[in-house]
């Protein structure tokens, strides 16, 4: 039950570090880290999960809130662009296609591009999809360069270790207290010290650590919102069937292309994610298709390089808590929900719920509205993503395992079933305002894995086959002339980080890494 309280919130206690304990205190730090006491409790003992390495094009304005130069933070991360992701054996074995970021053709008012490129290939005028998306044909020319205008979007893949110890400096200038240790209880006012808000961390060594607000990112064990507080989880196990992910790095044994893979496996999928000095690689499975025994010696199997660290088994349930604030504290990251890496928006819901605090910050109390308001929007949130990911899995032709079978005949959310049967029927589709996943995500995916409209908007008649071809000829080559122009990404990545390599390896020296 939440209660409003008059009590100003002066004192805010981050419960774990990682990634998405250093993003919420980079943020709240920078806006109002003046009127704050921000203290933020983690221990070298306990290590972040920390395998997501991939973001979408959404963190640039995390990094333009806090006013990262995006040269430096690549530096410092190792980071490398990325311009979508590779889906190969999805829709079927030996049938690939591609999710880029940004747009693709013109859209009309009343239509969007691809009621045009449908008709464009009933008449036979057209080129496959992807050629008439700049992201695309960049990603498989494994070339990039920043354009003007935004000519292509992107995000990047980066060290995430190396990101967190980045946002702890930024935190630390900005006066966040970083206290090392564990946690040995959580304390709450009220009838033997549980049925209220939570007043205190209580360390081992004895030390307690008030605050008026506190912040859970202890990942999936969630000790403050979870075990604390008891708010339950809802699993999503019925339609996100991989419950395991192994993970291990390697040494680059090529160039670094500017895109995610995922690779599908009978057991589940696959990832591989360039960095500069490196490859971040992932196994996502279900435990009923493979054994955690075998998961790492399958891993191996199919990665390149060298190893550089051992392989590390992840066990999760696919799922988010009932509430996301409870009382005087909020889950991010881990804590709050997951669902898995497969569109890389792990880090975006970190990002997500930082922004969400600022924009609700209860700096005069506590009130139940301001609680309502940030849970309905993160459950939203989180199972328009649900939904998108879901529709990877569901929507495929592969009868090589169980897994994938029961994935094509399990009953739909209600609200993706729609989806489904509106682009099918129509080849609409319309995204609110609040979704993360644009349009032509959808679009692309839904084409990707094989659903073919039945038909497309009126207004694509009223051009004329030459008009047509015109219309399509011309677009795809301004996508081919200004991806010619672009530089190669390695090169293009090693020019731009050049200036802060030296300064970025002593800042990140002086700050202790976290596995």
């Amino acid at each position: 039950m939440n209660t409003p309280t008059t009590q100003p919130v002066r004192r805010v206690v981050i419960a774990g570090g990682g990634t998405a304990g250093w993003m919420m205190a980079a943020l709240m730090s920078k806006l109002l880290g003046r009127q704050l006491d921000i203290k933020l409790v983690e221990s070298e003992e306990i290590g972040t999960v920390g395998v997501g390495e991939a973001t979408i094009p959404a963190l640039h304005t995390f990094h333009n809130l806090l006013g990262i130069n995006e040269a430096e933070f690549m530096a410092a991360t190792n980071a490398t662009f990325k311009l979508g992701i590779h889906f190969e054996g999805w829709k079927d074995i030996g049938e690939d296609y591609f999710h880029s970021f940004g747009s693709t053709g013109n859209d009309h008012w009343s239509a969007g591009f691809q009621h045009f490129w449908l008709k464009g290939v009933a008449e036979g005028l057209a080129r496959p999809y992807t050629d008439y998306n700049p992201e695309t044909v960049a990603a498989f020319a494994n070339r990039f360069a920043h354009l003007p205008r935004n000519g292509l979007n992107y995000a990047y893949h980066l060290d995430a270790g190396r990101y967190a110890r980045y946002l702890r400096a930024m935190s630390e200038a900005h006066g966040v207290q970083r206290i090392e240790g564990r946690i040995a209880a959580v304390l709450q006012d009220g009838p033997q010290g549980r049925a209220g808000d939570i007043t205190a961390l209580q360390m081992q060594d004895g030390t307690r650590i008030a605050g008026e607000l506190f912040i859970d990112c202890t990942g999936f064990r969630s000790l403050l919102l979870g075990e604390t507080l008891g708010v339950g989880y809802e699993d999503w196990s019925c339609w996100l069937p991989c419950d395991r992910a192994v993970a291990v790095q390697t040494a680059s044994v090529r160039e670094a292309w500017p895109y995610t893979r995922a690779i599908c496996h009978p057991f589940g999928w696959q990832w591989r994610i360039p960095l500069q000095n490196r490859v971040g690689n992932g196994l996502v499975y279900s435990s009923r298709e493979l054994s955690d025994a075998d998961a790492p010696e399958v891993l191996k199997q199919h990665v390149e390089g060298e190893l550089l660290i051992p392989p590390r088994l992840l066990k999760f349930t696919p799922g988010q808590r009932a509430k996301a604030w409870e009382r005087n504290c909020i889950a991010v990251g881990l804590a709050s929900g997951f669902v898995e890496p497969l569109e890389s928006t792990s880090i975006h819901l970190i990002q997500r719920s930082a922004i969400r605090l600022m924009q609700l910050f209860p700096g005069g109390g506590i009130k139940p509205a301001d609680i309502e308001e940030y849970n309905q929007q993160s459950r939203r949130e989180l199972e328009h993503i649900r939904d998108f990911i879901v529709l990877h899995y569901h929507v495929n032709a592969r009868t090589d395992s169980r897994l994938w079978r029961d994935v094509r005949d399990m009953e739909l959310p209600a609200t993706l079933r729609h989806r489904i049967e509106l682009f099918r029927a129509s080849a609409r589709v319309f995204r609110p305002s609040d979704e993360l996943f644009a349009e032509n995500s959808w679009i692309q995916v839904m084409l990707g894995q094989g659903i073919a409209p039945q038909a497309y908007h009126p207004v694509a008649d009223l051009m004329g086959r030459p008009e047509l071809s015109n219309f399509l000829g011309d677009i795809q080559l301004k996508v081919s002339r200004t991806v010619a122009g672009l530089p190669g990404h390695q090169a293009y990545v090693e020019q731009l980080c050049a200036p802060y390599r030296s300064a970025s390896t002593a800042q990140l020296a002086a700050t202790p890494l976290r596995a």
